[in-house]
């Protein structure tokens, strides 16, 4: 059994983090199973939403990047970044598993590459906001990286309600933790924030070879939409091996 709630609990101890986030879109496809299974950690299982397994795109902003006894400093506390994720779960407790983080401080890449074991690339982005609209290009640029890049265009709508647990939106949205392999071990690195302000997205163009870089051929179907409405503050918690 898969517990989807007592996850969004705030973790025992103290978070040796902190980031906000915003200007959040969360685009969604489904895959079939058996292309992704592959492409995760031996010891994870997918997690489906009635037998179906998804993938996400999800470029944001964030700021306030600092260790939980320090001050953010200047410009090192501040990043774009766009990640390629899918869902899965280990001894019952779902969350996320990165294909590829890109990311606009190279600080950031270098030491979560060395912490943490996650696929962080450099790549040269730009974020602008213009009244209700939201324009974003990611480039890669890691030396030795499989090209990717992204350009998308949106505005954020009405806000939503929470989605009820049992949703597909709860199953997309509402994760607390990740799951790495660092030097052959795995990893769960828990979050903590409330629950997402989500918003309906009312129009959006892109162009994209993010899941193309994977081996994943972007779907001909339009994706189903997120957006987030309002920064939220999130504590990170330590990893803890499995």
């Amino acid at each position: 059994m898969i517990d989807r709630l007592s996850i969004r609990t705030r973790p025992p101890g103290w978070p040796v983090m902190y980031q906000t986030w915003d200007k959040l879109l969360f685009l969604h496809w489904p895959v079939a199973a058996e292309r992704l299974q592959p492409l995760i950690a031996p010891r994870l299982s997918l997690d489906t939403f009635e037998g179906q397994a998804w993938v996400s795109v999800s470029p944001f902003t964030m700021w306030g990047i600092r260790p939980v006894l320090l001050p953010p400093l200047p410009v090192v506390s501040q990043s774009h970044e766009l990640n390629v994720r899918t869902y899965v779960h280990a001894d019952g407790v779902p969350g996320v598993w990165f294909f590829s983080l890109d990311a606009s401080n190279t600080l950031a890449v270098l030491g979560a590459r060395v912490a943490l074991g996650l696929p962080y690339f450099r790549a040269r982005m730009r974020l602008q906001e213009e009244h209700a609209g939201i324009q974003f290009t990611s480039i890669r640029t890691h030396p030795g990286a499989p090209v990717a890049r992204f350009e998308g265009t949106w505005a954020r709508g009405e806000p939503l309600p929470l989605p009820p647990p049992d949703s597909l939106d709860f199953f997309l949205v509402e994760r607390y933790c990740l799951y790495t392999v660092h030097w052959r071990r795995l990893y769960r690195v828990r979050i903590f924030h409330r629950p997402w302000p989500l918003r309906c997205v009312e129009r959006l163009s892109f162009t994209s070879t993010m899941l193309e870089s994977q081996g994943l051929p972007t779907s001909a179907e339009d994706p189903l939409l997120h957006a987030q409405g309002e920064p939220l503050r999130v504590g990170i918690w330590p990893p803890k091996r499995l």
